[in-house]
Formats: structure tokens, sequence, C-alpha cells
């Protein structure tokens, strides 16, 4: 059975994310083995110099970098990434099962993630151009995986 690991920085705090996430990871059950690692966030004050921001880019993108398995395939979630439609990443995820038993999907912290794992990336995806809370994105990614085994399977949830 597949693995699906979400590394992501940061909790969710309010309780509505937590129940979307929950939802989501419940339905995922049957079809894949879903891991949502939460990393810690880098403290910073209102107003950080680039030295600070580079520094929490660097500090957490370390954290990621030492959760991924050398065999497993990456794919970062960054807004330079590529836009692709629910079925695309249905048959990106069918290609991948041949080839990886592990997907690691990223998501980082506010202020992005490093070159350097970006580079470890085997693919590199956008949710689009518009900017969303991170919080949100792990929701919204869920329910894209989920839509993703839907297609794979056929059923009428993905109209």
């Amino acid at each position: 059975m597949l693995t699906i690991n979400i590394i992501c920085v940061g909790k969710l705090k309010e309780r509505y994310w937590r129940d979307a996430v929950e939802e989501y990871s419940k339905r995922m059950k049957p079809l894949c083995k879903l891991n949502i690692v939460e990393l810690s966030e880098e403290r910073m004050g209102d107003d950080p110099s680039d030295a600070q921001i580079r520094h929490t880019i660097t500090a957490e993108s370390e954290r990621i970098l030492q959760k991924l398995g050398k065999g497993d395939y990456v794919i970062a979630m960054c807004v330079e990434g590529k836009n692709i439609s629910s079925e695309e990443l249905s048959q990106r995820i069918e290609e991948t099962c041949l080839t990886h038993s592990t997907i690691d999907l990223i998501i980082g912290g506010s202020w992005g993630l490093s070159d350097e794992l970006k580079a470890r990336a085997d693919m590199k995806l956008s949710m689009g151009k518009m900017t969303f809370p991170h919080q949100l994105c792990r929701v919204m990614l869920l329910e894209q995986l989920y839509r993703a085994f839907q297609i794979s399977k056929g059923t009428k949830y993905h109209k």
C-alpha cells in the first residue's frame, strides 16, 4: 500500500481546520497509509529582517529534509511549482506508485522553502497564483489527494 507523508511546518490551531483534516484523513484510510508530520515553525517578530527570514527558511527546511526518506518521491508545494489538474495529479500518483512506495508532500512555513529543499524535490507543485493560508492549503491538498484516488477508482466523487 502506498504511503503518503504530508510534511508541514506549523500546527493547526483552529478546530475547524483540524476537523477537516480529520475527515479527509479518515476517507483516505482505505486508500493509502497517510501520515501528517507537523514540524515546529520558527518564531519571528512582526517586522523581520532579510537575515531573519533567510534563517527561518533555512531552519524550517533543514527540519523538513531530515524527515524525507532516501527513496521517497518528494513533491514540494511552492508558488513557482507546476499547476496541474486533478486528473493530472491522479495520473502522477498512479505513475509514481510504479516506482516508489512513499510520496512526501511538503508544505513549508509562511516564508517558503529553501532552494536546497526545492532542488531535492522530484516535483514542484503549485495550488495556483493566489495566496492561501497554510492551514487551508493542508485541507485543500488532502481533498485533492482524496479526489485523485477517487478519479483512479472511477467513482462519482469527481464529476
